[in-house]
C-alpha cells in the first residue's frame, strides 16, 4: 500500500480565515481529481526552527495569513523548498514572503524587508494603492509558464484578500534573475511569479484555493500535488 503525500500547510491556522477554510476543500477536490492520496498537516510557523521539521514532506504550501507569528519559520520553509527542488506553493502571504526570501537570499539585498512589519531597509512589499481583502479581479498569464500549464489558459478571475503587494520599483531588478514574473492584473501589476528551472515552484498573490468554495478545482493545488508525486 502506498503511503499518503504528505503536505506541509505551513502558516498560523485562523478558523475565520476564508482561505484557511477553503485550503482542506481545494485539497480534497484535487485528491479526487488526481486519485492520490494525500495528508495535508497545517505547521504553524512556530514549530518551524530548523529544517528538520520540513523534511518528511513532499510538498510545501506557505499559506495566507501574514504576517506570520514566526517570520523566520516561513522564510526558511521557502528557502528549504527553493533549495531543495521541494514542490512549492505560496498564496498571498506565501506569495510576498517568497519575494523576500528570494531578495535575501539570491539576490543579495540581506535588508530586503517587508512594510507589513518592518519599516526600514529595502521595502520589497509595499502597501498597494488600492486594498484588495475580499476583492475578485481578472488575471493575465504568461504563455509557457507553469501557471498557464496548470490552468491550460491564458486568463482568469480571482480572488485576494490582501493589503499589500510587489512594490513597483522592485520589478525591474527581477528582471536580473531567473525568477520570473507570470502573472499580472488588468492594470498590469504582480500577481504571479515561478522559478523555470525548479520541479515546481510558484506563487500567486490571488487565492485560487477560493475555487474550492464554489466546489471547483484549483489548478495550482492539483499542480502541486503531481508535482509531488512525481
Amino acid at each position: 500500500m502506498n503511503l499518503p503525500l504528505r503536505i506541509a500547510l505551513v502558516g498560523d491556522y485562523r478558523a475565520t480565515a476564508v482561505a484557511h477554510q477553503a485550503i482542506p476543500a481545494a485539497i480534497q477536490l484535487a485528491t479526487q481529481a488526481t486519485g492520490l492520496t494525500v495528508s495535508a498537516d497545517w505547521l504553524p510557523t512556530k514549530s518551524i526552527n530548523d529544517i528538520a521539521a520540513l523534511k518528511h514532506f513532499a510538498a510545501i504550501w506557505v499559506v495566507p495569513g501574514s504576517p506570520y507569528e514566526n517570520d523566520v519559520g516561513a522564510l526558511l520553509a521557502i528557502t528549504y523548498a527553493r533549495e531543495n527542488n521541494i514542490p512549492f506553493l505560496g498564496s498571498c502571504g506565501g506569495f510576498q514572503y517568497a519575494l523576500v526570501e528570494y531578495a535575501r537570499n539570491v539576490m543579495g539585498w540581506a535588508d530586503a524587508a517587508h512594510a507589513e512589519s518592518q519599516s526600514e531597509g529595502r521595502i520589497v512589499i509595499s502597501p498597494l494603492s488600492c486594498s484588495l481583502i475580499e476583492k475578485s479581479g481578472d488575471i493575465r498569464i504568461r504563455p509557457d509558464s507553469l501557471i498557464a500549464r496548470a490552468y491550460n489558459k491564458l486568463t482568469t478571475h480571482e480572488g485576494y484578500h490582501c493589503n499589500f503587494g510587489v512594490n513597483p520599483a522592485f520589478v525591474s531588478q527581477l528582471a536580473e534573475y531567473p525568477l520570473r514574473i507570470t502573472a499580472w492584473d488588468a492594470e498590469d501589476d504582480v500577481r504571479g511569479i515561478e522559478l523555470p528551472d525548479h520541479k515546481y515552484f510558484v506563487a500567486t498573490l490571488f487565492q485560487s484555493e477560493r475555487a474550492a468554495l464554489r466546489n471547483e478545482l484549483s489548478p495550482l493545488v492539483v499542480a502541486l500535488l503531481k508535482a509531488a508525486a512525481d
